[in-house]
Formats: structure tokens, C-alpha cells, sequence
């Protein structure tokens, strides 16, 4: 029976400019230094896997980490798709759900309503289903809300627990896919490759040791 291992890993720290707003994002920025050796460490600790390819999603913080990653993994193909890029993994009522969750989903327009559920359809179908043939082992460099989405899906959980899973820098989640049995998921953030003063960020300040 053909296996899919699914390695799901967020892209390391962002560096962040003096004077960005807490809790933003600039898209454009890349890794900070310490995002730089999460994503080294990742790769060091990935080198032994027999991956088919490495895919991650446009933004450079995702797009650097999947280079560090691959240096360690010499031979492994990488390719950029916007199927695991950032975006609002799928549309979500806000009625009854904490005002924070509610808080962020009005921060998405129509077009990201839109757009964002479709092309995380397209990366469920993708990703998340048995192979058509041979075992597969696949790594994909994206951002917390894709991750969560897609051990929502593997857990067959309500629509909305795509909310409040919370994914650490460079952490690593895996899911396994049989066309014999439901998806199991194997791991979650594990971060056993970063030592104590790497791990946390990319969490909320009051999850953070």
C-alpha cells in the first residue's frame, strides 16, 4: 500500500524592521539571524530523510528557509508554489467564536476570502492524499495557518480548528496518507533539532518558556 509522508515544516523567524507593528507580518521581509540558524539546524536535522522533493511557498521567509533547508539536503529537487503560501486556509464564520478569532478573520478582504480557501483546496488535493503509485516522501516549507488547516483535515475536525493551532519557527508536523486508512498524524510542532533559546518564536509572547 502506497505511503505519502507528509513533512510540514514554518519557515524560521522573520526579521522584523525597528517599528513594525506587534503581531505584523511584512511580506516581504526574510529571515532574522536567529531564522537563519532554525533553518540550518531543520535542514541538519532532515539530512537523513529520503525526501522526493522540497516544495515551499513564494514569500521570502518561506522561500530562504527551504534554501537552508535544501543545503543540507544536497540532490533533493525544490520548487516554489503558491499552493503553500500565506493565506486564510478557508472560509470560517465568525458567530460564536472568541473575539479574538473573530478579530482576525475580519482582517481578510473579499479577494483573500476568496482566493485563500481556493488555493488551499488545490494544496489538500495535492498534498494531503495517498500517492497514485510508490511511496512518497515530500517536505513542504509554509506558514502556520496551512499547517493547521491540514491537521484539521487529518484529524477530521470541525471547520473552525484551523484556529488556535499555533506552529513554532522551523517546527516540524507529519502526517502519514494510505488510501487504507484515515490520515494519522505521526508528529506535531516538534522541535527536538532547536535548542531552548531558538524554540518559541513565531508562538504568542504568553505561550513562550
Amino acid at each position: 500500500m502506497a505511503t505519502r509522508l507528509l513533512w510540514l515544516a514554518r519557515h524560521g523567524e522573520q526579521d522584523r524592521p525597528a517599528g513594525t507593528p506587534p503581531g505584523t507580518d511584512p511580506p516581504e521581509a526574510g529571515l532574522s539571524e536567529r531564522g537563519r540558524r532554525q533553518a540550518t539546524l531543520l535542514g541538519e536535522r532532515l539530512r537523513r530523510v529520503p525526501f522526493d522533493a522540497i516544495h515551499h511557498g513564494p514569500l521570502r521567509r518561506a522561500a530562504e528557509t527551504a534554501a537552508l533547508v535544501a543545503a543540507q539536503l544536497p540532490g533533493i529537487p525544490v520548487y516554489a508554489t503558491e499552493l503553500a503560501g500565506d493565506h486564510l486556509p478557508e472560509e470560517t464564520d465568525p458567530a460564536g467564536l472568541p473575539p479574538a478569532y473573530a478579530r482576525l478573520l475580519d482582517g481578510f478582504d473579499a479577494a483573500e476570502r476568496a482566493e485563500g480557501p481556493r488555493l488551499t483546496a488545490a494544496a489538500v488535493h495535492r498534498f494531503a492524499t495517498p500517492p497514485q503509485e510508490g511511496d512518497r516522501q515530500e517536505l513542504v516549507v509554509t506558514h502556520t495557518f496551512l499547517i493547521a488547516r491540514l491537521v484539521r483535515h487529518a484529524l477530521d475536525a470541525p471547520r473552525s480548528r484551523w484556529l488556535g493551532l499555533n506552529h513554532h519557527n522551523a517546527g516540524l508536523t507529519v502526517i502519514r496518507y494510505r488510501a487504507d486508512t484515515p490520515p494519522t498524524l505521526i508528529a506535531f510542532n516538534d522541535v527536538a533539532h532547536l535548542p531552548a533559546d531558538l524554540r518559541g518564536t513565531g508562538l504568542p509572547p504568553e505561550y513562550r518558556s
